[in-house]
């Protein structure tokens, strides 16, 4: 008998610890995206300049709480700049006013524990309804957080947060510079974006790719769409923006006329319509005629030609004048109350997990404040760091990361406290850590914590003068390694399956409002259906928005049935798709009127799919009636229906 044989068998890994083990690996994976060099750079000089201000002055402890509201920068992301304008003021203002409220409770930990927690489930409330990306809650804890490890002074209060709002106000001058250079620079970018993904998409039909680049153009429209309405001002409306708007409902038309060419199965797209598209991407934005790049297409068909038109017809409104353009603007926005209210619902994502965050929040700094840590407001800002993974996955990163960036982060700050007593190095110093903090957020979080720590830990403890090392080192780790522990309990124990378990329920909310909506669409009174308030389709797309969100969510916990959700995702693609060309036949078309039965027959359809996912039964497809010249809605509630007959329930 060999070695082989005789050598036992190794014993299985629980599956659970293997899904730890796993997890833990990926938190030290390194990203392969862009470095942003320029916003590191805007980055650095936002929270460097306060700093030389004020020492230069002679107050560097007004500099460095005027840095503290520098932080404002790390808001800025490709926002039109009509938006950005009004978000980086909202976030100074709100940087600021956490720095008055947390001078005024320093005195009173129970108080300030109750509102810490509060800011946090706020912020990351108004953050989720608005659909805003970036560090949402963190930055105003942390300025709240600082306010209460400060000396205690109510009366330095609005003087504080004076301080904070300028250094906020400083960096809105800096990310705002680029208005002048392009105005709509970000809405640019994303219908070139739109154009180019068409493109993709012609060249992808009848191949292998087809549904991941159909899902992909529809995600790259609605992105354009959405910052398209961000950067809308009704006070002031450029041609260029009106340009770039219609570029953009032509880009549906022709992704819905090439889908409908799709379906014919003997028909070749010519190379030379998706080379145009690509031609126009390339236009848009530039001040060149480019009509000639569209190239003709000689002996085709009527689909083709119709096409054709439709691609020429985005030419025309690039390149002819704005006066002879005979197509209207018509903007659908809703308001800020109907988002907030839509989101304020028991059943909302998002309010569920602002409950969540501001009560594990509170719970941490009372915890630090009951224990009596030195510095305490660390551990609650540590918590809510953690806290910030948008799943329970990146949750575990984040505290992986985190740890092991704020050891190196805190000796690194140590050092530079002990040995470095200068104003203008301070400021260098700040500069280059913020510079390297955003250049390598975007690559790995725990690499940027080494560089995030020792900022934050200047900015709060520089004029303390206390400069003993070993204070520091030892203090600091066991404050953030004690917040990073809270977080991933608190996380765990609360949302560690709280997705997978609604995501039904979402599902079948979804399907039943987009039923509604259909009926509302083809229906005798569709012409009076109001463009900017139509409450079936506020519904649905806040059904739509709910059911994704949860399903991204419920991807990245951590002991989740991949099974389960894998089979769900056919059935996710195809009602994001329905809404997607229900959105887009009440924007672009006459509608017809179905007769009464045909209605009858799509809402028992609707309501069909929504009871087979509610009760676990095995589904059973039923006629869909045609709807003519919407022939992507029917082939798309035969495809939901197909997707059904795979899907595990939960």
């Amino acid at each position: 008998m060999n070695k082989s044989q005789q050598r036992k068998p190794s014993k299985p890994v629980h599956p659970k610890l293997n899904t730890i083990h796993t997890t833990f690996k990926q938190a030290f994976i390194i990203k392969k995206n862009p470095f942003p060099w320029i916003k590191a750079l805007n980055a650095g000089l936002a929270a460097a300049l306060p700093i030389v201000i004020g020492f230069s002055l002679g107050y560097l402890e007004y500099g460095l709480l005027a840095s503290i509201g520098a932080f404002t920068y790390l808001y800025v992301f490709n926002q039109p700049y009509a938006q950005r304008a009004k978000r980086i003021f909202c976030v100074a203002l709100g940087m600021s006013l956490s720095m008055v409220l947390g001078s005024l409770l320093a005195p009173y930990p129970l108080g300030t524990s109750i509102v810490m927690g509060l800011i946090g489930a706020v912020a990351i409330f108004i953050f989720g309804a608005l659909k805003i990306t970036g560090p949402s809650a963190l930055f105003f804890v942390l300025s709240f957080a600082m306010a209460t490890g400060m000396p205690s002074d109510p009366s330095l209060a609005l003087l504080r947060g004076g301080f904070v709002f300028l250094g906020g106000g400083l960096s809105w001058i800096i990310c705002m510079a680029g208005w002048f250079i392009s105005p709509h620079g970000p809405e640019i970018t994303a219908v070139k974006k739109v154009y180019v993904e068409l493109a993709y998409f012609l060249d992808s039909i009848g191949k292998a790719n087809f549904d991941i680049a159909r899902h992909q153009t529809v995600l790259v429209m609605k992105q354009a769409e959405n910052m398209l309405l961000a950067g809308y001002s009704s006070k002031r409306k450029t041609d260029t923006f009106t340009r770039l708007f219609l570029l953009n409902e032509q880009a549906n038309r022709i992704f819905l006329e090439t889908l409908d060419l799709s379906m014919e199965k003997n028909l070749t797209i010519p190379s030379e319509l998706a080379q145009s598209l690509r031609n126009l991407a390339q236009a848009i934005g530039t001040k060149k005629r480019k009509t000639a790049n569209i190239l003709r297409l000689h002996g085709v068909g009527k689909e083709l030609e119709n096409l054709f038109m439709k691609i020429h017809n985005a030419s025309r409104i690039l390149n002819d004048p704005i006066e002879k353009i005979q197509q209207e603007v018509r903007i659908s926005k809703p308001s800020l109350k109907t988002t907030f209210l839509n989101a304020f619902d028991k059943n909302s994502i998002v309010f569920l997990s602002a409950i969540k965050f501001g009560i594990i929040l509170m719970l941490a700094s009372i915890i630090a404040y009951s224990f009596g840590f030195d510095r305490s407001y660390w551990v609650p800002l540590s918590c809510a760091a953690v806290m910030s993974g948008p799943t329970v996955i990146a949750t575990f990163h984040r505290a992986v990361q985190r740890t092991f960036g704020t050891i190196i982060g805190v000796l690194l700050a140590s050092v530079i406290l002990v040995s470095v007593h200068n104003g203008y190095m301070v400021a260098f110093i700040i500069l280059c850590l913020t510079f390297l903090t955003e250049l390598f957020i975007v690559r790995n979080y725990g690499i940027a914590a080494m560089f995030f720590t020792p900022s934050a830990l200047v900015m709060a403890e520089y004029s303390a003068k206390v400069y003993k090392f070993s204070f520091f080192a030892t203090v600091r780790i066991t404050d953030i390694i004690v917040g990073v522990i809270i977080g991933l309990i608190g996380i765990f124990l609360v949302g560690r399956k709280s997705a997978s378990s609604v995501l039904n329920h979402f599902t079948v909310a979804t399907i039943r409002s987009q039923g509604q909506f259909l009926l509302s669409l083809f229906s005798k009174n569709n012409q009076s259906i109001h463009f900017e308030e139509c409450k079936e389709r506020d519904r649905m797309q806040t059904n739509l928005v709910n059911l994704l969100t949860v399903y991204d969510t419920a991807l990245g916990e951590l002991f989740s049935n991949k099974a389960k959700l894998e089979s769900l995702w056919p059935v996710i693609f195809s009602v994001n798709q329905i809404g997607y060309y229900l959105e887009s036949s009440f924007k672009y078309y006459e509608r017809p009127t179905l007769p009464d039965k045909d209605l009858a027959q799509l809402l028992y359809v609707f309501e069909t799919m929504a009871l087979t996912l509610e009760n676990n039964q095995y589904p059973i497809e039923k006629h869909v009636p045609e709807i003519e010249g919407f022939s992507n809605i029917q082939n798309q509630i035969l495809n939901l229906q197909k997707a059904l007959r795979f899907e595990e329930s939960f």
